[in-house]
């Protein structure tokens, strides 16, 4: 017998459809030599510290660092006590019955990072030696599944990334466990004030730019501004410099003259690329733009349509395919001919070259970049169609042609010199997708600017003198964070050096709405309208760590920059001595932390 292993029940019961498997069980379906059975996502977790003998919260227990790591069963709340989930016990005792009579077990669980881990820490749990086999595939579709299958790869090879996540899950752990105790215990308080080692950095970006938000002083400053017109067309000029007395901008204004002379008007072309194909992160700030969805809600809509086959795989971290994938995209783009806001780029897009600029092999990892899988959606929710269609607009725009602008700047001599500015999309390219404004030209004064020649005078209709303020930076937004989390806090606009920095980020594309919701939960942060705010608690809490090493982004971008290395091979040794040697050095600073936490700005213990 064939024993097929999937990470939830409902793909369980996907792929068991695929094969024609019919007869239900409890917690497995069986049929043509097969038996599909699943999990529950992660039905085991690390051991509690209790676990390894240390109870009670203790400094002299610090730092916590189990020789060998145990797995326990998902705990439950039950008459106020912590214990194994019947649900779980009884799943994983049907698993272990089917295991034991297997002969060939096949690994089904989502082709990642948290699915292997999910497999493997069943498969050691049950102390389980037969070989098993892994299914790799980027989509749902019946045909993915059944040419998946078709090319099952030996489990071994997978050793590393199980490696990658086993050592996220232990590093988490130490400076999880060890972090909040040693909190908590110094703060000398009775609530548990939670740490953790991308929690904390995460909510040391959300307070730093916060108070900098809070504490911001704006400078005021003046400008001059003119009304030079063209045969009827008027458009606004300003004074090429900024003044910061009313008294010297004063003097310019009185200098304007009744015409201006057109010193020069330089007009320069400029191809904008299309925009990478999404991952997980990039669509999650586009969510977020759009439609104020948080990142938790949109990987929660895309995994729908991940498993009702609408949509490749959703926890992706690459922007890119690859040629072989990059073959079915004319496919693909043929099935939005008939769509009601697509279909005309659509058609368009079928009878020109492709842009190939999302395509790269090399830079694909365990997944390429989210695309449509070319089923026909039926009866979505309004929030699912808006994903669906995020997804299939982003695919027509990234194989579109360039954006090709026109960016004006005339410079006249009216007393002193202004500067008129303005850009002209010639052909909008990729941007007639969806037909969204350009974000260059939300700040420019004018929409449209008239042809004019160098050497000739132009009336001045009107002058004013104009008085603004510096503003802060804003504060975060779910898009902005996750934005800011991809490269550790570095502001990098251009879109391929973002994609450079990945490696170090904070978290993953898979976890950093995990994130997000955990520092809600806690009580860390709050949403206040779109933004995320620090609380009373968050703040307390940041005043303690601010300084130190667990708040550190660029540290904490490194632990995952290392991950990645040993899912390429590095050693899994070397790691662990260096995240248990970072774990004794937070918990000592944290101990040594003389600032105590307000009592009244604690959570509740969780």
């Amino acid at each position: 017998m064939k024993v097929i292993i999937a990470e939830k029940p409902s793909v369980g019961r996907e792929i068991a459809k695929v094969f024609g498997a019919t007869t239900k069980k409890d917690g497995y379906i069986e049929g043509k030599g097969y038996t599909f059975t699943w999990a529950f996502g992660h039905l085991l977790q690390l051991a509690a510290p209790q676990e390894y003998g240390y109870f009670g919260w203790s400094v002299q227990n610090l730092p916590m660092l189990p020789p060998k790591f145990k797995l326990s069963i998902r705990k439950v709340k039950s008459n106020g006590q912590m214990v194994d989930d019947p649900g779980v016990k009884k799943q994983l005792d049907i698993i272990k019955s089917l295991f034991d009579e297997a002969t060939e077990i096949i690994v089904a669980t989502d082709a990642g990072r948290e699915g292997e881990l999910i497999f493997r820490y069943i498969y050691y749990y049950l102390k389980c030696k037969k070989p098993f086999k892994r299914l790799w595939i980027s989509s749902q579709t019946d045909e993915a599944i059944k040419e998946g299958f078709r090319n099952l790869k030996p489990g071994s090879d997978y050793d590393t990334l199980f490696n990658s996540a086993h050592c996220r899950s232990q590093s988490d752990w130490l400076v999880g466990m060890n972090a909040t105790q040693a909190l908590s215990l110094a703060s000398g308080n009775k609530g548990v004030l939670s740490l953790g080692r991308v929690q904390t950095p995460t909510l040391a970006m959300i307070c730093s730019r916060y108070l900098e938000n809070k504490n911001f002083v704006p400078q005021t400053y003046f400008q001059v501004s003119i009304q030079p017109d063209k045969d009827g067309a008027s458009f606004k000029a300003v004074s090429e410099k900024n003044f910061k007395t009313k008294e010297e901008a004063q003097l310019i204004l009185d200098q304007v003259e009744a015409t201006g002379n057109v010193l020069s008007v330089e007009a320069k072309p400029r191809k904008e690329p299309p925009p990478l194909l999404h991952d997980l992160s990039s669509l999650q700030q586009e969510a977020n733009k759009r439609k104020g969805f948080t990142a938790d809600q949109t990987l929660g809509l895309l995994q729908n349509l991940y498993e009702g086959k609408l949509v490749t795989y959703p926890r992706t971290g690459s922007r890119y395919i690859g040629d072989d994938v990059f073959a079915g995209v004319p496919a693909l783009i043929d099935g939005f001919k008939e769509h009601p806001e697509f279909g005309k780029q659509a058609t368009l897009l079928s009878t020109i070259k492709l842009s190939k600029r999302s395509v790269n092999a090399k830079k694909v990892t365990d997944h390429h970049a989210i695309l449509p899988t070319g089923e026909k959606p039926y009866q979505l929710s309004a929030d699912q169609q808006a994903i669906y269609e995020m997804v299939a607009g982003r695919m027509l725009e990234a194989f579109h042609q360039d954006c090709i602008k026109e960016i004006t700047r005339i410079t006249i001599l009216s007393g002193s010199k202004f500067m008129a500015s303005g850009t002209v999309i010639q052909t909008p390219g990729w941007r007639a997708v969806f037909n969204d404004k350009d974000e260059e030209k939300k700040d420019e004064e004018n929409a449209t600017l008239p042809k004019v020649i160098q050497g000739e005078d132009l009336p001045i209709l009107d002058k004013a003198l104009l008085e603004k303020q510096t503003k802060p930076k804003p504060l975060y937004n779910e898009a902005t964070l996750l934005k800011a989390l991809e490269t550790a806090g570095k502001e990098i606009e251009d879109e391929e050096l973002r994609e450079a920095m990945k490696e170090g980020g904070l978290g993953t594309p898979a976890t950093r709405a995990a994130i997000i919701e955990t520092l809600l939960k806690r009580n860390y942060i709050a949403r206040e309208k779109k933004n995320l705010v620090p609380t009373e608690t968050g703040l307390s809490v940041y005043d303690v760590v601010k300084d130190q090493r667990i708040a550190q982004a660029e540290l904490t971008g490194n632990w995952e920059k290392r991950l990645e290395e040993i899912r390429t091979g590095a050693s899994v040794a070397d790691f662990q001595e260096e995240i248990k040697t970072y774990t004794r050095s937070i918990t000592q600073e944290l101990l040594r932390s003389a600032r105590i936490v307000q009592p009244n700005r604690l959570p509740s213990p969780k």
